[in-house]
């Protein structure tokens, strides 16, 4: 039996949600097998405006960083076990 392109866009939907939710608390989200999404916070810096070169400050924030796995990134690699 075929799934309507809804009844597949809500389990996905739910996914992301989850993970955002997590992400925005600051908890780290983890899939086994895959990666992890941490969230980081970077203060200010003094960076470069790279039309005319200008000193300028960058102002702190938080990012969100993601690391695959070990086993991912050996597949995408070339280098299976």
């Amino acid at each position: 039996m075929a799934m309507s392109e809804g009844d597949c866009a809500r389990p996905v939907d739910s996914f992301f949600d989850i993970i955002k939710d997590e992400l925005t608390q600051g908890k780290d989200v983890k899939i086994s097998g895959f990666g992890k999404w941490s969230v980081k916070k970077k203060g200010a810096r003094i960076g470069r405006n790279p039309q005319n070169g200008e000193a300028i400050t960058i102002s702190p924030r938080t990012v969100v960083t993601f690391k695959w796995s070990n086993k991912v990134w050996e597949k995408l690699n070339g280098k299976e076990l």
